[in-house]
């Protein structure tokens, strides 16, 4: 399967199936081993992650293979097609691609091909509202080998193996003496294997559209990105936004789910489930303007980072107007109380938030007036840097400077706040690890305070950026 990890890099998984779907994936020009007949067989899956860096808005580039490699020099590819894939689109989220059947095997390097690729960057200018630049990439080297410390052994049966491969964009673009982005692209990749119940392996996200459902069963099928259908399992635990139910949902219907692989059949075992739409037409990405800027907006801005389907008035990689008409259904993602509508709805729309957006298709043929039914908050990872002195250990608080594509839209300082169930990773474990300075990304939610007006973000996972 194809997981996507939106970290501090592009992070992909590709689990012992591997045919490695990162929105999009192709397949290698290199020499890659055929399956010979009764050759046994074994499911891998892809996880992925990115941490855009200035004001990267996008970095798509054409996947043209990613193949594993055995100590005999023997090469399976691990991607099917030429998909393009947009290394920006997660930060600090993971989310499911794709998942296939390989050749049985321990496999000891992976080599990544890259195809044609773009920079989109946001364009701001005091009082308007923010415009995308897109310029061609340039790559030092369109072939990157990576080794691995810990082999990819691939079995005939039990449960799937994965890779995580961190693509590091911050690392990778390069810049002049100015910081101004160059066009040029020195690719940086880490990679390590992982297992169905390592936390890079875990389904933050994965929005897709629901093509039968079982109620006897508890199940239903989804369709992923590149046509490959997905089992979905719930059960009394999985939680349902909007007091929505496995009986509301229709081919019609598109959702977003979060869970785990199953360790058995690779079905995905789901712990929240929301529908997105019910009119068969969605949209998410990033609010890059609201207008008015204070009381119930008319309007807002939506950078587009996702997109089914894809044959309306939309594109990924846009700037689409979101018109409002105060009929629409405001929720947040895991979060069910009775707060969600004081926390989240027409007054409180803020640049910088990640939302999905859902509707029919007919409201969806033009850019510059689209009309939705649901507006559904999202988590996203916020980089930034720890304010001197804001840390507060007995309220697990502090402040943070937004950095990157977000901290144009964000000027402001955000006031940081972590719940019980927040989880420190990348080597930190807890709020001794925030001291003045630091580096942090804070994936969680962004809220404009219902009373002070000020920029508050809950955190679900807090992860050190100082490697």
């Amino acid at each position: 399967m194809f997981v996507v990890s939106t970290r501090s890099s592009f992070v992909a998984v590709l689990c012992a199936s591997a045919l490695l779907a990162l929105a999009g994936c192709g397949s290698s020009n290199s020499t890659t081993s055929t399956n010979p007949a009764n050759t046994p067989t074994g499911a891998s899956f892809v996880t992925g992650t990115d941490a855009p860096m200035a004001a990267v808005t996008s970095f798509s580039v054409v996947m043209n293979g990613i193949s594993a490699t055995d100590a005999n020099g023997n090469s399976v590819q691990l991607l099917s097609g030429t998909p393009t894939v947009d290394f920006a689109r997660f930060n600090g989220l993971n989310t499911l691609l794709d998942m296939n059947d390989v050749p049985a095997g321990t496999y000891s390097s992976v080599t990544i091909s890259l195809g044609s690729a773009t920079i989109g960057y946001l364009n701001t200018t005091s009082g308007t509202a923010p415009t995308i630049v897109t310029e061609p990439a340039t790559f030092t080297t369109s072939t990157v080998t990576v080794p691995l410390s810990t082999p990819l052994v691939i079995a005939a049966s039990g449960a799937p193996l994965g890779i995580h491969l961190d693509f590091k964009l911050a690392k990778s673009i390069q810049v002049d003496s100015n910081g101004q982005i160059t066009g040029t692209v020195n690719p940086i990749f880490a990679v390590s294997t992982v297992t169905t119940t390592d936390p890079e392996a875990y389904i933050d996200e994965f929005t897709s559209a629901v093509v039968s459902v079982n109620t006897s069963a508890q199940s239903f099928v989804i369709q992923g990105p590149h046509g490959r259908q997905f089992t979905v399992n719930v059960n009394g635990q999985t939680e349902w936004d909007g007091n929505a139910s496995l009986s509301q949902l229709t081919s019609s219907s598109i959702v977003q789910i979060s869970g785990q692989l199953d360790k058995v059949d690779g079905t995905i075992d789901a712990d929240e489930v929301d529908i997105l739409s019910q009119q068969g037409f969605y949209a998410s990405g990033q609010v890059t303007y609201v207008s008015p800027a204070s009381g119930p907006a008319t309007s807002f801005d939506l950078y587009v980072r996702g997109l089914l389907p894809t044959t309306t008035g939309l594109s990924l990689g846009q700037i689409a107007q979101v018109d409002l008409t105060g009929s629409e259904k405001y929720s947040i993602y895991w979060m069910h109380n009775s707060m969600t509508g004081f926390l989240f709805n027409q007054s409180q729309l803020l640049a910088g938030q990640t939302v999905a957006v859902g509707g029919p298709a007919s409201g969806a043929t033009s850019s510059q007036s689209v009309s939705v039914h649901r507006i559904v908050l999202r988590d996203w990872g916020f980089n930034g840097t720890v304010v001197a002195g804001s840390e507060n250990d007995s309220n697990r608080s502090f402040q943070i400077k937004v950095n990157g594509f977000a901290g144009l839209l964000i000027p402001q300082t955000v006031n940081v706040y972590l719940t019980g169930e927040t989880e420190f990773r990348e080597g930190w474990s807890g709020m001794s690890d925030i001291t003045d300075g630091v580096q942090v990304r804070v994936v969680g939610i962004l809220l404009k305070d219902p009373v002070s007006g000020q920029t508050v973000l809950v955190g679900h996972y807090v992860d050190n950026m100082n490697n």
